[in-house]
Order: C-alpha cells, then structure tokens, then sequence
C-alpha cells in the first residue's frame, strides 16, 4: 500500500520540483515508511511507501532495462499457484507470476489483463513517450487525475491534486445532488469540478500531457449462471476461497481480520484460522447503552472457537462528535457512509500493533446479500422495484428545488451490466460492483485504514472469487427470502458457532440517535453553513434536526456530513476536534 502521483507536461518540460514536493506531502500518511521520486523528460512521479512485502528491497520507482520506470500502490498476487488446487479452472498463461513492468515489456498496454490483485499502477516509457496509468478491475485502489493547460496530473488522492495547486476546489454541483440522494457518487468525474476517477478496469495512455488511448478490463464474466450442484459449489467455494485468503494473507509485517460477527468476516476468520501458524488478531467494534445491534458477543463466540485473539472496541457518542470531523477530513472522495466511522476507529485501534487488516467487505455483492437483491428480482405486482429508487431527500422536504438527474449514474450502471446473458439478479450484483463498492465502500476502507497507516485486504473482491460467484445459480444465491445460501451453508460446516442461518440484525451506527440529541444546536448551525444554506431552507433544516424517524435520520446525518466535508475540502478550514465547534468555525 502505497501513495502515488505525478504529472506529464504538456510543453516536454520537467514538471516543476515544488509540485511533486506537494504531492508527495500531501500523501505522506499513506506511506511513511519511505518515498521515491523518477523525473525523466516531461514526467515526474512520486511514491510515498507503506512497506509491507519485501521490507528492504521493495523501494520504488522500479526499472526495467529498456528505461521504463513504474510507481505503483497496491499488492499483486498471480494464478500460478491456484492452479493445482483447481485444475479445472480457467487461467491465464505462465507469464502471470512476472512482474508488472516485465508483462508491459511484453505485451504492451495489455499487461494488466494478467495482473490478479489490487493495484493502481502509472508507468513512464520514454521510449515510448508515453505515460501509461492502471487501476484493478474492482477499484480497490484509488486513483485519480486532472488534465489541465499545464498538463495531465495524477494522483492517489483528490486531495493531493488540490493541495499542489493543480485544481482550484469547486463542486461540481450534479455530482453534489448525487451525493445527497444516493450517499456516495458514481461514474468518472468526481465532486470536484476538473477532477475525474480512473474507473475502475481502466488504463489510460497519455502523451503529451494529454489522453490518448482508453482501453477497459471488466470485473465480471458475461454470461448466464453455469449449472452446479450445490456440494460440488460447496466444495469449490472452499478451494476459492482457502486460496484467495491465503494470498491475501502475504505479508512479512504483522496482519489481522476486522470481525463484525456477520457471515462475510466470519468466513475470513475461518479460513484465516485454518491458514494460520498463530493465533489471528480479530478486531471487533460496537455501541454500548444505544438502541442498535452490538456485535460483539457474536464477533466474540466466533473468535474464542478459533482460537483467536479478539480485541473489542467500543464507540460511544463521545467518539461521534469527536471523531466525525476527522472523518470527514479523510474522505475527500466523499461517501455520506455512516460506517466510516466505525472503521476509522477500528483502524486507529488496529494500526497501533499491525500495518496489514483482512475485511469481508465485497461478500454481500458478489453472493448477493442485500435485501435489494431479492426485490430486484421479484416482478413488480409481487412487490419488486428498481434498486435505489427513492433518493434520501424524496422524502425529506428540506431542500430548496428538486434534485432531478441524480439517478443518471445508477441507471447508467445498470444498462451497461444488463444483457450479457445474464439474469436480473446478475445484473443488479453487477451494477452494484461498477459504482457502490468502488465509490463507498472500498473508499470507506481505503481513506479510513491510510489515515493510519494500515493497508486493507478483501478476499472476496477477487476475480477467482468474483467469477465463481457471480455464476452460481440464481438458487444458491438466494433462497427461501435469505441470500447468500451458499456462504451460509459453508459456513455453517466451516464455523458452525457463527449460525449464519440466525435472523440477524444488520450492522448500523446510532447517528440518528446521537444527532437527534443534540439536534436544537446542531440543526441551525448546518443551516447556516455556507455548503448548506444557498441549497436549502434555514427553519426545514433546523426542523429536520429535531425529527425522529429513519429518514430524518439519514437526511440529517446527510447533510451534517457535507457541511463537514465542504469546510474542509472546499472552504479549506481545518476542522477542530468536536463537530460543533467544526461548524460553528
């Protein structure tokens, strides 16, 4: 895990020393284990480096014979080794165990068609003259970039990008609307106006300082479900995933698995504990004395029948208020996702004794766990209905005009992984893999871990994995109202104390709660904020703030969120250490 950045200058000059000295400044937490810098021609790039796997040789920039010159964030495994444990799979060639700049050597700009892993790779080639950038299939590591009069920047962060002076800070005011109904953003550009994602799958080709070549590698097959009978699944789930955790599990510094008692992590656990030559280091967080689920005891039984070391965290009000700004701070890609929190404490706990954390994240997409899943494929007079149909404030009347258009991205996803062959719960699984696990999930955790130094890992975001799983059969996938049949009946051999066949509470953060407590003094202050007053009314918003209700809830979380986030990342106010005292600045 790393920081990356850079730039390609439209007039074949070096980019300026300052400027990667700001670059590489602003992404100094997520590498402070060392740093790197390569100018050659009109490229200079930056790496700042969390050293995780080969500790006193892994210094970047990397080179090759021919000159060409790479910076990289992420880890990037190969088949190779999975091949003898299922021979019946579908893999690449041999040249797969290679290096990433000896497959671009080889296959050109294909290269990262051969990569199993997480990455977000730019590579210079002088003699090329070209500036080659790659992000993994699913998005697990971010990047992004601006192209400017001056050039073509990029970088980790957005952040990074304004902190250089590369791009004023300005919202974009579609991407905005966005937000506020969905919690998270979808698509290419971003909330800053001038600041756009590389998708993830996508490798550009810059010359110039300018883009010249796109190319896409998809996450996911095409295709209906592939007929299985439900034991030999079982069986070849075990060897997919006992394989991907095992990979997921390199590392020479010390590693651990973020347990929240629920079936995705507890199936890690499992794994990591058959795996293990010691115990594995589980940590757990929850909310004592409030209204919602608390995980721990669950987290608990599942960790003792392992054997493993569990840490519990608690997360009071005190930490809410304390906390949020910093939050807010940190996801300057922004997703209104009130499980940051959560995971950003986790992460500060954890990054104390351990720079590596293993996270179930992806398993809810990819063997279809969500509640939408099962609506999604009901027809509409058995009470169907499109996934995210309603957005945040169509309920909530708070807001100055109507946000139209904020569906555009969503829909935009769901056209594109429609067809294919594939069915309708496929579809929805595979639009939610383009745009809500990228853009709020693997968001979440990358901003909240690199605030700490600690480099995140999901096993089930994995293309062995993600195959396997999205051509299940419709039936193993969902089953008598309950997805995820299949992981359920694993792990109900694999880890029966986590009885994953229990109705459960999901996982949730009491922020409707805790900000209707405070709601008289806080409601007037996010107001008045200048993110939030021009957009809506002063007295509905005030209002808004002392209402119970889920929706209020989340529309006032919403909105404190971004008020937070605009001070920050926009007004660029540093943000006290108590959210009243933030806004009130």
């Amino acid at each position: 895990m790393c920081g990356i950045a850079g730039m390609m200058t439209c007039k074949g000059t070096p980019p300026p020393a300052a400027l990667l000295d700001a670059l590489l400044e602003a992404l100094a937490h997520r590498g402070p284990d060392g740093e790197g810098r390569h100018v050659s021609g009109d490229v200079g790039m930056v790496q700042a480096r969390l050293a995780i796997i080969d500790l006193a040789t892994g210094d970047q920039p990397l080179y090759e014979p021919s000159g060409a010159a790479l910076v990289a964030n992420g880890e990037i495994y190969n088949y190779l080794e999975l091949r003898a444990a299922m021979p019946d799979a579908r893999f690449a060639t041999a040249s797969d165990c290679e290096p990433p700049l000896h497959l671009y050597r080889r296959h050109g700009i294909e290269f990262a068609g051969r990569l199993r892993g997480m990455y977000a790779i730019a590579i210079h080639d002088p003699q090329a003259r070209r500036l080659v950038l790659a992000r993994d299939p699913f998005g697990i590591k971010p990047l992004y970039y601006a192209e400017t009069a001056e050039g073509f920047a990029f970088a980790s962060e957005p952040q990074a990008l304004v902190a250089a002076g590369i791009v004023v800070p300005e919202v974009d005011a579609e991407v905005r609307n966005e937000l506020l109904q969905l919690q998270f953003t979808t698509g290419a550009q971003t909330i800053f106006r001038g600041i756009r994602r590389v998708r993830p799958g996508e490798t550009l080709i810059v010359a110039g300082g300018r883009i010249v070549e796109r190319h896409h590698l998809p996450a996911l097959p095409a295709g209906a479900p592939e007929p299985i009978e439900e034991d030999a699944a079982l069986a070849r789930l075990d060897a997919i995933l006992e394989e991907s955790v095992r990979l997921h599990q390199r590392s020479d510094v010390p590693y651990g698995l973020f347990l929240s008692g629920g079936i995705d992590s507890s199936a890690v656990l499992a794994l990591m504990a058959r795996l293990a030559e010691r115990p594995v280091r589980a940590f757990t967080i929850g909310f004592s004395g409030t209204g919602v689920a608390d995980e721990r005891a669950a987290a608990h039984a599942a960790a003792t029948a392992v054997g493993a070391e569990h840490v519990e965290v608690d997360f009071s009000e005190a930490d809410f208020w304390r906390l949020l700004p910093a939050v807010a701070a940190a996801m300057d890609d922004p997703a209104a996702d009130y499980a940051t929190l959560p995971t950003y404490k986790l992460a500060a706990v954890a990054g104390e004794e351990l720079k590596v954390v293993l996270s179930g994240e992806g398993g809810d997409e990819l063997f279809a766990g969500y509640g939408r899943y099962r609506s999604a494929v009901r027809p509409w007079w058995l009470g169907g209905r499109l996934p995210r149909a309603h957005g945040i404030f169509d309920r909530i009347k708070v807001l100055r005009t109507d946000i139209s258009g904020w569906r555009d991205g969503i829909a935009s996803a769901e056209v594109a992984e429609s067809g294919h062959g594939r069915t309708r719960l496929q579809s929805a699984q595979a639009a939610d893999c383009a745009d809500w696990l990228p853009n709020d999930l693997l968001t979440k955790l990358d901003r909240c871990l690199m605030a700490h130094g600690v480099e995140g890992r999901t096993p089930f975001v994995d293309p062995v994995v993600a195959a396997f799983a999205l051509r299940l059969p419709d039936a193993l996938k969902i089953r008598d109202g309950r997805g995820k049949h299949l992981l359920r009946r694993w792990l109900a051999d694999a880890l029966p104390v986590a009885e994953p066949f229990a109705r459960k509470r999901g996982f949730t953060v009491p922020v409707a709660e805790w900000i209707r407590g405070r709601g008289a003094a806080l409601g007037p202050l996010v107001a008045a904020h200048p993110a939030i007053a021009p957009i809506a009314d002063a007295d509905a918003v005030a209002a808004l703030f002392r209402t119970e209700g889920k929706h209020a809830g989340f529309a006032a979380w919403t909105l404190l969120f971004y008020a937070l986030w605009h001070g920050h990342h926009i007004l660029g106010r540093p943000l006290a250490d108590d959210t009243l005292a933030a806004l009130a600045a």
